[in-house]
């Protein structure tokens, strides 16, 4: 288990825990008091998207230690999926502000962030790097 003290570990579990006890402490603080007018509804979806990104980041991380073959995901792609999965939950909470949220609206937008994310995952791979 030595992976656990890397200083990559460190960083995302910093930015982790700065990211999620920001965002739900401002969320708390939002929800008890303020009204929900046009400034605090888009705060709302920032701190939205920062708890979940923080909140998400070690079980990121996680997966990919785990389900990851050869080398270690950058923290790039680490954070890139956080904020990928914080985008969604905004999105989500501001298409159920109007009721337009459905089970296949849901999984067509998690479907296309995904291929966003592959798509983007296969452009890093594929750039050309010099040999040493």
């Amino acid at each position: 288990m030595s992976d656990q003290t890397t200083p990559e570990f460190r960083s995302i579990m910093l930015a982790s825990l700065i990211m999620a006890g920001t965002g739900w402490a401002g969320l708390y603080l939002l929800v008890h008091y303020w009204y929900p007018t046009i400034g605090p509804r888009w705060m709302l979806f920032f701190l939205a998207t920062i708890a979940i990104t923080g909140t998400s980041l070690p079980f990121i991380w996680l997966l990919h230690r785990r389900f990851d073959s050869g080398q270690p995901a950058p923290q790039s792609t680490i954070i890139r999926q956080g904020l990928l999965i914080g985008f969604y939950t905004s999105l989500c909470i501001w298409l159920q502000i109007n009721r337009n949220l459905t089970l296949t609206l849901m999984l067509l937008l998690a479907a296309g962030l995904a291929f966003f994310d592959n798509l983007l995952s296969m452009i890093k791979r594929g750039t050309w790097r010099p040999g040493p």
